[in-house]
């Protein structure tokens, strides 16, 4: 690693306009990024890692922010007061960045191979061929499977982490000096995860760029970064090494970072939240292992609540008018019960089916064959009156709050309005107290009633995904991914209410997650799925301590372990 500053960050402060009212958002921060470097920034929505890369970028949004005082020099020159033809020259060539989501980066209308061309001939002086043939290289160096066909590929035709490896290509296409990657595993598979970080930390011992990596998971930097950058509120609160960071760390919020997250060595009674460690009140109270089992015998001397028996899913596939209908099988006999009270653990990659076990369990696709018993009743057979009345009973905490909430309904009314329909409450009046109550329970102040879905944050939105799902006061809650883009924090906090809830209502729930470490804490029972089928079933800390499937054993591999 050399010892030549390639970034120095000094003393910036960035404000951001509303209303001619001045927010300070970035606070006198100041930090370098040597070169053959990977520095990562940490810190959890709201801190200003996003809007410090943005800075660095010449990407801070134009008429509403603005870079009051500091410098950001890079390789000897100062860019704040660049203008945006003097910008353009280093961005792509000298200062590349990857993006949190990549459908959003990617031009759907656009195949894949010719977005990374046209970086190529916007910065290099490469003919048609030469262009062609880089790209190929390129696809290559980021281990995308068939390069020919990626490149022929439109977004929507490959993976999650196929697309991200495509934004990679993009983004070293030019050979950059310094590579900004924000939050760019977060809606992937650990698996895939620990892939594309393997990937980042393989392209940068080959080409010596410098990396500036940002996440809201500290865990995952243990395995990447030299140095660890810690962002709280908008002001640097620690930095140091990786190793004395998980170490050593000085500051209670970097402590809350790393002791946030659920360990894998025991089981405490309530994840503790950063307000916990701000003013040092953990709970350090742990659930025994002769608790648990107690807990297990009283569980399982119940009736099932859920039965699924040998549950198959299949869709019909035509690509064109001429080729012959494939027949897909997304589930394929599926057996597993869910007693009253308990947590079953869904567990899997994208595309393993357990969104779409889900799915069926809830009747919103129903299964091509199989019984599904609820309460003793098979409700594959139930009429539209019947699977009407059981909505009420079973319900779903979706991964993307946002698109299942109306924009042009205020929150309280979205709470509201299906607990009028299933006749919750007496009135107007109780049910809006019922709301403040439960608006309070799942950490929103009063005044998240009044206010619409886009005034909030991702992990706000997702609190009031899920206060909409307990108004209905359900017996069996299927959580799809419930918790997979919230900062660790926020996820301690929505967890242990989950588990409040559960506690104060009996809620049973199928907590469906890509996540081991966290499935792993909330679970009794877990299921771990692959291409359709279930590859192992048996309780969570058993499977967890002594996997018998290669595939188990992959995934556990792949959860970041932190120092």
């Amino acid at each position: 690693m050399s010892d030549k500053r390639l970034v120095v960050v000094d003393k910036l402060n960035i404000s951001f306009y509303k209303d001619e009212i001045e927010t300070q958002i970035i606070k006198s921060i100041s930090f370098h990024v040597n070169s053959n470097e990977i520095v990562a920034i940490v810190g959890e929505s709201g801190s200003g890692k996003s809007i410090t890369s943005l800075a660095i970028m010449g990407l801070l949004p134009k008429g509403i922010s603005k870079i009051t005082s500091g410098h950001i020099n890079f390789n000897n020159q100062d860019l704040v007061g660049l203008s945006e033809k003097q910008y353009q020259k280093i961005r792509g060539q000298d200062i590349a960045m990857i993006f949190q989501e990549p459908m959003s980066s990617l031009n759907p209308s656009m195949r894949c191979g010719k977005q990374v061309e046209e970086i190529l001939k916007e910065h290099t002086n490469l003919n048609k061929a030469e262009i062609t043939s880089e790209v190929m290289r390129l696809f290559g160096q980021v281990k995308l499977p068939a390069p020919e066909r990626i490149y022929k590929a439109y977004p929507h035709e490959i993976s999650g982490g196929q697309k991200q490896r495509v934004m990679i290509a993009m983004a070293i296409a030019c050979k950059p000096k310094l590579l900004i990657a924000d939050e760019p595993t977060t809606a992937l598979d650990v698996t895939v995860q620990k892939e594309i970080l393997e990937l980042l930390k393989r392209i940068q011992q080959e080409t010596k760029m410098s990396i500036l990596f940002i996440s809201h998971d500290l865990s995952l930097l243990s395995e990447l970064a030299n140095r660890v950058i810690v962002m709280y509120k908008g002001e640097i609160v620690e930095q140091n090494t990786v190793e004395n960071i998980f170490k050593n760390s000085q500051h209670n919020y970097t402590k809350a970072l790393i002791g946030a997250r659920p360990s894998s060595n025991y089981r405490l009674r309530t994840l503790p939240t950063i307000s916990d460690f701000m003013s040092d009140s953990i709970n350090e109270d742990i659930i025994t292992a002769e608790e648990r089992k107690q807990k297990h015998r009283e569980l399982y001397k119940q009736q099932p609540l859920l039965e699924v028996l040998d549950v198959e899913k299949e869709y019909i596939s035509k690509s064109s008018w001429f080729r012959k209908k494939e027949t897909v099988k997304a589930v394929g006999g599926v057996s597993f019960n869910i007693y009253p009270g308990e947590t079953v653990g869904l567990v899997g990659e994208s595309g393993c089916g357990k969104s779409t076990l889900g799915n069926a369990i809830l009747q919103l696709d129903k299964a091509t064959s199989g019984i599904i018993k609820y309460k003793g009743t098979d409700i594959t057979q139930l009429n539209k009156k019947a699977i009407r009345k059981l909505r009420r009973e079973i319900q779903i905490i979706f991964q993307d709050p946002f698109a299942s909430l109306n924009p042009r309904l205020k929150v309280g009314d979205a709470i509201i309005e299906p607990m009028q329909v299933h006749h919750i409450g007496k009135g107007y009046k109780d049910r809006k107290e019922r709301v403040m109550d439960i608006l309070h329970k799942v950490g929103l102040d009063k005044e998240a009633f009044q206010r619409f879905p886009h005034e909030f944050s991702g992990g706000q939105r997702q609190r009031i995904g899920i206060a909409r799902t307990i108004a209905l006061q359900p017996k069996l809650i299927i959580c799809d991914e419930s918790v997979s883009a919230l900062d660790i924090s926020v996820q301690a906090q929505v967890l242990n209410l989950l588990n409040d809830l559960k506690a104060q209502f009996g809620f049973t729930y199928i907590f469906i997650s890509h996540d081991l470490a966290v499935v792993k804490y909330m679970a009794d029972q877990l299921l771990v799925m692959n291409e359709g089928k279930i590859e192992e079933i048996g309780e969570a800390d058993s499977i967890y301590d002594n996997p018998q499937k290669s595939y188990t054993k992959k995934l556990i591999a792949a959860i970041p372990k932190g120092f």
